[in-house]
C-alpha cells in the first residue's frame, strides 16, 4: 500500500452535510487528486477484508470486454463474523442478499448495498463524462466545482486549455478545499454527480440513477465471504436501523424519481418492479396493521369477516393463507437454513410491519412535505457483554423505546384478549365455523408474538417494563373500546353488521 490518507471532512450547522453520501462524495473527490484510481472499494467502518482476493475477482468483472462498457460496480453480500445460531432478529439479511439480489443479477444488476463494492469511478460522474462529449472549462466547474486540481484529473482534460491547469497551488492544499463544507455549493454534486442525495439510504437511490442511465451491475457471491462486520444483535439497535432504511426508502418511493413512474421509461419493467418493491416495501405496515386489528376485534365482538368452514370459499381462504407461508418456508430451506430461520424471520417482520415500516413512512411523508427534517441516526453494532449474552441464548431484549415498544405489545395484548374472548364465545354461544378463521389467526399471531408474551412474565433486565405494559394494555383497550363502537353505531343505523373478506 504505497500511501494511506486519512480524511476528516469540514461541518458546520449552516451547510447541509448530506450524511453518508455526502461523506463519500469528500473521499470521492479527494482520492480524485491524490491517485484517481478508476475503480474504488467502498467499505463501512466495520468491515474487514476476509479474502485479499476480492480485487481480483472484481476487476475480473470491470475487465471483461462484453461487460466492462456499461458495468458500474460489482457489489458482494454482506457477512457477519458476530451471528448466533439462532440469529433471534435476522441480522444476517437472508432475504435481499440470499434471494432478492440474486434475482436481480439476472437483470440489470443488483442494488448498492452500502458497503462491498467495487464501483467504476466514472460511472459517478456526469452524463457528459459517460458519452465523451467535450465540455469546456467552465461547463465543467459548474458541474463539478472549482476546483481546477480535480477537473485536470477527469478523462476529458486533455481537451481542455493545459496553460489553465498550469496555474494551481500544492494538492494538499486543494484537497483541503474539496473537503470543505462549501464546496458543492451551485455544483452537481449529490444531484448528476456522485453518490445520490435526497435520501438516508443513498446507495439504494445512487443504484436506481445509475441503472436508469443505463449502467449494470453483478451480484459476485463466492463460498468465501470476502468481507466482514458487524450486525445489530440487540432489538433497540436492530429497530433503529430498519427505521432509517425504511424512511430512505420511502422517502425515493414518494419522490419524482418514484421507480414505477420514473424507472420503466428508463430501464427494464422487471428491474423497475425490483426497486418498486423496495421502494414501498415500508407500506407493508398498513395490510399488516389491519390485519392484526380488524379481525381480532371483530372476533372480540362475535362478527365474522372471513368464509364459514362449510364454504368452498373457506378452501381458497386456507390456500391463500397456507401458500404464502409454504413459498417463504421454501426459500428458507433451499437456501441452507433451518424451520427456526422461518420462525425468525417470520416474527421479525411482523415486529418491523407494526413499528419500523410503520414510523419510517411516517418520517418519509414529514420529511417530503416539510414537516420535519431529515435526520440519519448511525447504527451501533457494539453492545455490552450481558447484551450478547442474551442473544446468544435466544432470548430478546426490549431495553428500546416505548414508542417501538407500544404497537408491538398492544397487538399482541388485542390478540390475547381476542383470542381468549373468541374461544369463549364458542363454547357458550356456538358458532364455531363461522369464527375459525379468525380464532386461528389469534393464535397464530399469538405464537409468532411469544417472545413478546414472554417479556412481559420474565423478571431480568431485558423484559418489558411494567410501564410499558401498562401503557400498551390501555392501547389495546381504546382499540376494543373503538372497534366495539363503531359495530354498535353500524347496527344503530340499520347497517350490516356482518359481511365477508375474500
Amino acid at each position: 500500500m504505497p500511501l494511506l490518507v486519512y480524511v476528516s471532512r469540514e461541518k458546520r450547522p449552516s451547510y447541509p452535510h448530506n450524511f453518508k453520501a455526502g461523506a463519500l462524495n469528500v473521499l470521492l473527490r479527494v482520492s480524485g487528486v491524490i491517485s484517481n484510481s478508476p475503480y474504488v472499494l467502498v467499505l463501512d467502518c466495520d468491515m474487514y477484508c476476509n479474502d485479499p482476493s476480492s480485487a481480483r475477482r472484481a476487476i475480473c468483472f470491470h475487465l471483461d470486454p462484453t461487460l466492462s462498457p456499461s458495468l458500474s460496480f460489482v457489489q458482494f453480500p454482506q457477512s457477519f463474523h458476530n451471528i448466533s445460531k439462532n440469529d433471534i432478529y435476522d441480522s444476517k439479511h437472508r432475504s435481499p442478499f440470499g434471494i432478492l439480489w440474486c434475482g436481480m443479477d439476472g437483470l440489470q444488476g443488483p442494488l448498492i448495498s452500502g458497503t462491498g463494492f467495487y464501483v467504476k469511478r466514472e460511472s459517478l460522474y456526469s452524463k457528459p463524462m459517460q458519452e465523451g462529449t467535450t465540455a469546456n472549462l467552465m461547463d465543467l466547474k459548474a458541474i463539478f466545482g472549482h476546483s481546477n486540481e480535480f477537473i485536470k484529473h477527469l478523462h476529458w482534460s486533455d481537451k481542455l486549455n493545459k496553460n489553465i491547469l498550469s496555474e494551481l497551488g500544492a494538492v494538499c492544499r486543494d484537497t483541503e478545499h474539496l473537503a470543505s463544507c462549501h464546496y458543492e455549493n451551485g455544483t452537481k454534486w449529490g444531484q448528476e454527480v456522485g453518490f445520490k442525495y435526497g435520501s438516508v439510504t443513498e446507495d439504494f437511490f445512487t443504484s436506481f440513477a445509475l441503472h436508469c442511465k443505463g449502467w449494470k451491475s453483478v451480484y459476485c457471491c463466492p463460498s468465501r465471504p470476502q468481507f466482514l462486520g458487524a450486525s445489530t444483535t440487540n432489538l433497540n439497535d436492530l429497530l433503529v436501523q430498519i427505521t432509517r432504511w425504511s424512511s430512505g426508502w420511502a422517502q425515493v418511493g414518494f419522490s419524482r424519481f418514484s421507480p414505477p413512474i420514473y424507472g420503466p421509461w428508463r430501464m427494464s419493467i422487471l428491474q423497475s418492479m425490483c426497486y418498486t418493491e423496495l421502494a414501498f416495501f415500508p407500506l407493508y405496515c398498513l395490510p399488516l396493521c389491519c390485519l392484526a386489528i380488524i379481525p381480532q376485534i371483530c372476533l372480540f365482538n362475535g362478527v365474522p369477516i372471513y368464509p364459514e368452514v362449510s364454504s368452498s370459499l373457506f378452501l381458497v381462504y386456507c390456500f391463500v393463507f397456507l401458500s404464502s407461508l409454504s413459498k417463504h418456508l421454501y426459500e428458507v430451506v433451499v437456501s441452507g437454513h433451518s424451520v427456526r430461520t422461518f420462525i425468525n424471520e417470520q416474527r421479525i417482520w411482523m415486529i418491523h410491519s407494526v413499528t419500523t415500516y410503520l414510523y419510517g413512512s411516517i418520517n418519509a411523508v414529514l420529511t417530503k412535505t416539510g414537516v420535519r427534517r431529515a435526520s440519519f441516526l448511525p447504527t451501533s453494532k457494539v453492545a455490552d457483554d450481558e447484551q450478547m449474552e442474551m442473544y446468544e441464548k435466544g432470548v430478546f431484549d426490549f431495553r428500546t423505546s416505548i414508542v417501538f415498544l407500544a404497537p408491538m405489545v398492544a397487538l399482541v395484548m388485542l390478540s390475547m384478549a381476542s383470542f381468549v374472548g373468541g374461544i369463549v364465545r364458542v363454547l357458550v354461544l356456538g358458532g364455531w365455523d363461522k369464527l375459525l378463521a379468525q380464532i386461528a389467526l389469534s393464535f397464530f399471531i399469538l405464537v409468532m408474538g411469544y417472545p413478546v408474551i414472554e417479556g412481559m412474565v420474565r423478571s431480568d433486565k431485558g423484559r418489558i417494563p411494567l410501564s410499558a405494559a401498562v401503557q400498551s394494555a390501555l392501547l389495546s383497550s381504546a382499540l376494543l373500546w373503538l372497534g366495539s363502537a363503531l359495530l354498535v353505531y353500524r347496527e344503530m343505523n340499520g347497517r350490516r353488521a356482518s359481511y365477508s373478506w375474500y
